[in-house]
């Protein structure tokens, strides 16, 4: 049976690892050959990155082994270097005749205030996640970055719903492959695009979903910067040049909007990056607007695959 998530991608693995008392995680991206990357992380005004400088055009590093999805806020980009210590000791990285160095860019998510605020992921959770990535049809919800992912925050962090880890893949006859994984931490409620029905957001009293965007200009007192974003990883079998996968990382970015309302807020840190393995002929634009078709459909998975945790309920443990 074929996989639709982002290991549908040949040559892309993942592996997860957390804490579910802590109620925190990361996910590991691990590539087989180095893949060419790029990355969008200006979308939201409140993002937490390690290395993603390097993704710029303009920059000499081609090419990645590694990405990092990581919950516990800017402490969690520790985990990255269980990452690279376990790419080192496969001999992977750049040669720089002294040693080989492993490019891994990280981004993280706010989950300090589910769970336990002293629950971290580090550097042997990092290890963890990457010795166990393989290609395999990986648990989604609250698992690895996910595990403690909220969503619908306009009420407070007290009203959201469990958000979480999903993912999804693209196959298309010329034997082009497009998928994703995101981590879905937003500050916004998450949408079916077709109906427009929100499907986890802020809870009011009695139980029934708001609107984030109609409760936007009242409950901006009451939200704190850099407890939300929604990061993901898009991973395509294209062979792309490095300013080619900045614009497919861009161009995923439509992808978030059309599921998440608001998206790209200031509170948010919306980062998404992109790699490219170069087996197959493609144009960029076909690879982006697949790309955001395939990132809508992995967080509409996230939210649908999530459990309640802490007290906040989650879509999946629902009667």
């Amino acid at each position: 049976m074929a996989l639709d998530n982002l290991c549908a991608v040949p040559g892309v693995r993942v592996g997860h690892a957390g804490d579910p008392e802590g109620l925190t995680g990361c996910t590991a991206v691990i590539f087989d050959v180095p893949a060419v990357s790029g990355a969008d992380i200006a979308r939201g005004a409140a993002t937490g990155t390690r290395e993603s400088a390097l993704l710029d055009p303009l920059n000499r590093i081609e090419e990645v082994h590694g990405i990092l999805l990581t919950g516990g806020s800017a402490f969690g980009l520790a985990a990255a270097d269980g990452v690279m210590r376990y790419l080192e000791e496969r001999g992977r990285g750049v040669d720089v005749g002294v040693a080989r160095v492993p490019i891994v860019p990280a981004a993280v998510i706010f989950d300090l205030g589910i769970g336990s605020p002293r629950a971290r992921p580090d550097a042997g959770m990092g290890y963890e996640a990457a010795s166990s990535a393989r290609r395999y049809d990986f648990a989604q919800g609250n698992a690895g970055a996910g595990t403690g992912a909220t969503v619908g925050k306009m009420l407070g962090p007290e009203r959201a719903m469990k958000g979480g880890v999903g993912s999804a893949a693209v196959r298309l006859e010329d034997g082009l492959v497009v998928a994703a994984l995101v981590v879905v931490n937003a500050l916004g409620d998450v949408r079916e695009p077709g109906s427009g029905e929100i499907l986890a957001g802020p809870r009011r009293e009695d139980g029934s979903l708001a609107d984030s965007v109609e409760l936007l200009a009242r409950a901006a007192g009451r939200i704190r910067a850099a407890e939300n974003t929604t990061i993901g990883v898009v991973a395509t079998n294209a062979r792309l040049t490095k300013a080619q996968a900045n614009k497919v990382a861009q161009m995923a970015q439509s992808g978030v909007s059309r599921a998440v309302y608001p998206a790209h807020t200031t509170y948010d840190g919306d980062a998404i990056f992109a790699a490219a393995t170069g087996e197959v002929e493609a144009l960029t634009d076909v690879v982006g607007a697949r790309a955001a078709q395939v990132v809508q459909e992995s967080i509409l998975r996230a939210v649908r695959a999530a459990e309640s945790a802490a007290g906040i309920p989650g879509l999946a443990s629902k009667g």
